[in-house]
């Protein structure tokens, strides 16, 4: 079966989800109307969007309903004549009390009525069913063309569809379904006839057109990479680039462009920005990674005088260049720590001030961070001072993306220290998962003032993410920071920095009860963070009940329970805690009671006892000093070894006795060696 949806040009960063949820959608419409189907093929283009699916029944199964009706007993009178409900039940389903079955089941005997219905014919349901499908595609504003009431992301021009070599009949999205498609719109602007859908693609490359957004995609890649081969150097392919430039022609053909190396005076990463943002251009590289004055731009038609199209590219290009030139050159004439006051102009969020009032935030909660890292607070603080001032920059309001960049070659210029030239790129450092971590003494501080300043001040004004809106980036900073902290790691309170953050926003809003809602929203994040590695969130579940503060030392807990639950003690210890617990529990003496823990030698009876509490004061000395270094891992490998005196006691010892002394004596053991565990995590968690 073949269905091709022709439209005016779709949107490029939107075809490939478009192409994937318009296939799922009509292989779901399909099952749900009980036909059969076999594999799915894709095809996406700037005009097209189209599916080609194997093995398609032809009709429906049919289908034998059946209802019940009254029981036997209710359904007939002592002389044999139908009751009224015999005769409703009959008169609901169209026929006579003779022509009803009877149904014998466990709970007796009924009337039934049995109805064979025949399938319908593929054909004669898919007009609806591409419609259904294409009405629940993921497009957050559809349009309407012409005078008709039809919806779609772009104005459709036509419809084509086929079941093997038979046409499909009927309408959709108010057009009649043909038999036709569109070959290029320059190239073969005729239509093209398909016959069967597996002419599908042949013929639509005869009118150049390469339907496959994959293959389009692997051929823009090839040309560009042996047109950069050309010049003896290597382009930069970015994936969201790539798909970009695929999605936006038909018949790609690359060219290589030259601009004037005079340009490469401006920061490489702008003309990069340029290139790829503004002109879908790949630039070149040399073997060292510095950028080289050449550029391959994609075109949609194969021209009969490529140096014509080439030229034009050029042209384009040098206005964008020379602007950027001039933006670099006279945003290097004012020093970033003269453009400071400026930022007193620039609002950060309405009640919480300025850009000015937050990098005075950010200064001090820096300085203070450094002192508590033993870092150099002057620095820590001048890169503070500094780390907003690009904004003001003509060349980042120009190009917003580069903000820090551009930041980090200005503040080189203006001969600051080379901590503070790291620290202004390095502040929005991780920008997305999987990015780099700040690597300088300044960049960290400030990378985590910053974050931490940002979600203190927004929690403190009631605009939490909620949902799939996070305009401030909030989820994203709290990420940062705790990769920041468990990654590089730094031994570092965070519920004491989020107070600290809550002091810089004295006199601005009351901002002290934004800390506990702040550090749960981040420690809401790390089962997410964990479960990327694999690892269970009852394992992060096990760390986080005991409420401990310092993300480097929630990560080594972490880490040593995931261990632990390979060992083969693990499960027995663990149900051995739950029992623990419930124990406690029952007996008034809870997790969080203060309770004598202190074991009475003489008033242990049986041998299964004396020999845990024995095991319990041994593992209590070996484990103190691995406590003292959070060797976590080796604490609880070391308690793994008291499995089998932990067996013996519940097998042979009675804790609940009715002699209240002994009772006492024996939930002191219990509750010492529950402490034991916990010194790292409440293992009962686990399951």
């Amino acid at each position: 079966m073949l269905v091709e949806i022709g439209t005016e040009e779709l949107p490029p960063t939107a075809l490939k989800r478009l192409s994937e949820a318009f296939a799922d959608q009509l292989s779901t419409q399909l099952t749900e109307q009980r036909i059969g189907h076999g594999n799915l093929e894709r095809f996406a283009a700037p005009r097209r969007l189209a599916v080609i699916i194997q093995d398609v029944q032809v009709r429906q199964p049919d289908q034998e309903t059946l209802r019940r009706g009254p029981a036997l007993a209710a359904a007939f009178d002592a002389q044999g004549q139908p009751s009224k409900a015999a005769l409703g039940f009959a008169r609901s389903c169209g026929v006579e009390v003779d022509a009803l079955d009877r149904e014998q089941t466990d709970k007796g005997e009924w009337l039934c009525f049995r109805q064979q219905a025949t399938g319908e014919r593929t054909l004669t349901l898919l007009p609806a069913l591409v419609e259904a499908a294409l009405g629940r595609l993921p497009i957050p504003r559809r349009m309407r063309w012409g005078d008709g009431d039809a919806e779609f992301v772009r104005p459709v021009h036509w419809v084509c569809g086929l079941l093997g070599a038979e046409p499909v009949p009927g309408r959709v999205l108010g057009l009649d379904i043909g038999t036709g498609s569109r070959g290029h719109r320059f190239h073969h602007p005729d239509r093209v006839q398909i016959p069967r859908p597996e002419a599908y693609a042949e013929a639509l490359r005869a009118a150049s057109v390469e339907p496959s957004l994959e293959l389009r995609r692997q051929a823009i890649r090839e040309q560009v990479l042996q047109l950069a081969a050309s010049v003896h150097g290597h382009a930069d392919l970015p994936d969201d680039l790539l798909d970009e430039v695929a999605a936006l022609c038909e018949w790609p053909t690359a060219l290589l462009g030259r601009f004037d190396a005079d340009f490469l005076q401006v920061p490489a990463e702008v003309l990069i920005e340029t290139m790829q943002k503004n002109q879908k251009y790949f630039p070149v590289f040399d073997d060292t990674g510095a950028l080289m004055p050449w550029f391959i731009t994609i075109a949609n038609i194969r021209s009969r005088d490529p140096d014509l199209v080439r030229a034009g590219n050029e042209r384009v290009i040098r206005p964008r260049f020379a602007d950027a030139r001039f933006f670099w050159e006279q945003d290097r004439k004012t020093p970033l720590a003269d453009r400071r006051d400026a930022l007193g102009s620039v609002v950060f969020q309405h009640k919480l001030g300025s850009l000015l009032d937050k990098s005075r935030r950010v200064a001090g909660l820096s300085r203070h961070i450094a002192g508590l890292l033993d870092y150099d607070q002057d620095e820590a603080e001048r890169a503070a001072e500094l780390a907003k001032c690009d904004l003001v920059t003509a060349m980042v309001g120009e190009f917003a993306s580069l903000q820090g960049t551009m930041g980090r070659y200005y503040a080189q210029h203006d001969g600051e220290r080379p901590g503070v030239v790291a620290a202004m790129e390095e502040q929005y450092l991780p920008r997305h998962a999987g990015d780099r971590l700040p690597t300088s003494d300044a960049g960290r501080t400030l990378a985590l003032a910053d974050k931490l300043d940002t979600l203190v001040g927004i929690f403190a004004i009631g605009q939490r993410p909620t949902g799939v809106k996070d305009p401030y980036g909030l989820r994203r900073a709290a990420i940062g920071v705790l990769r920041i902290l468990i990654e590089t790691p730094l031994a570092l309170d965070l519920k004491d920095l989020l107070w600290q953050a809550a002091f810089g926003y004295r006199g601005v809003v009351e901002a002290e009860d934004a800390v506990t809602q702040v550090f749960d929203y981040m420690m809401e994040r790390l089962p997410g963070y964990y479960g990327d590695m694999g690892v269970a969130a009852e394992v992060v579940d096990a760390v986080l009940s005991l409420g401990p503060q310092v993300p480097s030392d929630i990560d080594r807990r972490i880490l040593a329970v995931a261990a632990f639950r390979q060992l083969e003690a693990a499960e027995a210890l663990s149900a051995a805690n739950k029992r623990i617990r419930n124990i406690l529990k029952k007996s008034g003496d809870g997790i969080a009671a203060d309770i004598d823990t202190t074991v009475r030698p003489e008033g242990l009876q049986e041998e299964a006892e004396r020999r845990l509490a024995q095991g319990v004061e041994q593992m209590r000395a070996r484990l103190a000093p691995m406590h003292a270094a959070q060797d976590y891992e080796g604490m609880l490998r070391t308690l793994a070894g008291l499995r089998e005196d932990v067996d013996q006691f519940f097998d042979q010892v009675m804790v609940m006795t009715d002699d209240a002394e002994l009772r006492r004596n024996r939930l002191a053991l219990l509750r010492s060696l529950e402490q034991l565990f916990l010194l790292t995590a409440d293992i009962s968690r686990l399951h």
